[in-house]
């Protein structure tokens, strides 16, 4: 695996595994429990060791089978991000959140705690204080962001006694400038997190499989050239660059493998050019 530095000694790995959909969506199923459970383990021993959920996700069920998964594994070899919703952004809501997801993930600590999304009804003053609480509990190692605009990160920033060490947003190379929940990625929000050493974590990195299969010249050709999949193209142009890792999910090994061949090579300067400037569609 290749990790990247967070902070400090801190590193984060490049392609962490989504969990969004796994044990259900905006509901709990515990139909494929055992499926679900069997693929993060398969994830975490392949050295996929940043797994990233939220309490939204099948409204807690996601953490409970994490929470169940990790418990067969040396938690300090594991680099867990949950986030809390932004309807639970006042202080003490904010903070009931974060106890919660540590009870169902059955850990001591989130190494990356981030806010789900912005919510203008409360004042971020208020989340921040939370957020820095936990930090002084030792409850949480880190703070984080999720969909914020450059200006978001700045009056959140303004407002902690610790540093702002990530920015989760949806990016990849169909998705550029305008995105479901963002806008401006590319030409506001990844060069500033780049200049004040704000990491980018990249939600929906293959589009949703978009990306993964035959259909864009540029990728295919490219795919051809360096006898790699077109899913490990545009991963590998993702974390080629700086500050960006991403999160990918899938619950086929087979997947999970293709994934990491991302790693270990790296695309020569002007085909990275060209995905950076050539539109795919």
């Amino acid at each position: 695996m290749k990790f990247k530095k967070l902070t400090g000694q801190i590193k984060i790995p490049v392609i962490g595994l989504g969990t969004w959909a796994i044990g259900g969506k905006n509901e709990a199923d515990t139909t494929q429990d055992n499926k679900n459970i069997s693929a993060i383990k398969t994830a975490i021993q392949l050295r996929i060791t940043f797994i990233d959920t939220a309490e939204a996700y099948a409204k807690g069920h996601t953490e409970e089978l994490i929470g169940k998964t990790i418990q067969d594994f040396d938690r300090k070899s594991l680099f867990i991000t949950s986030k809390v919703s932004p309807e639970h952004l006042k202080y003490n809501d904010l903070i009931e959140s974060a106890k919660m997801s540590l009870k169902r993930l059955k850990t001591d600590y989130l190494d990356l705690y981030l806010i789900h999304l912005p919510n203008p009804e409360i004042p971020i003053r208020e989340t921040m204080q939370a957020m820095d609480y936990l930090i002084e509990q030792k409850l949480i190692r880190f703070i984080g962001v999720s969909n914020f605009s450059v200006e978001q990160i700045k009056e959140a920033q303004r407002y902690t006694k610790n540093r702002i060490v990530a920015n989760q947003i949806e990016y990849n190379l169909l998705v550029r400038n305008s995105g479901r929940v963002t806008s401006n990625m590319e030409s506001q929000i990844i060069p500033y997190c780049q200049k004040n050493n704000i990491f980018i974590i990249v939600w929906r990195p293959l589009a949703k499989g978009e990306l993964a299969r035959p259909g864009f010249k540029l990728l295919d050709e490219l795919a051809e050239t360096y006898n790699k999949s077109q899913a490990q193209i545009a991963l590998n142009w993702l974390i080629s660059k700086k500050g960006v890792v991403a999160v990918t999910k899938s619950s086929k090994i087979n997947h999970l493998k293709e994934n990491l061949g991302a790693m270990g090579w790296r695309l020569r300067q002007e085909d990275a050019d060209r995905l950076d400037k050539e539109c795919l569609v």
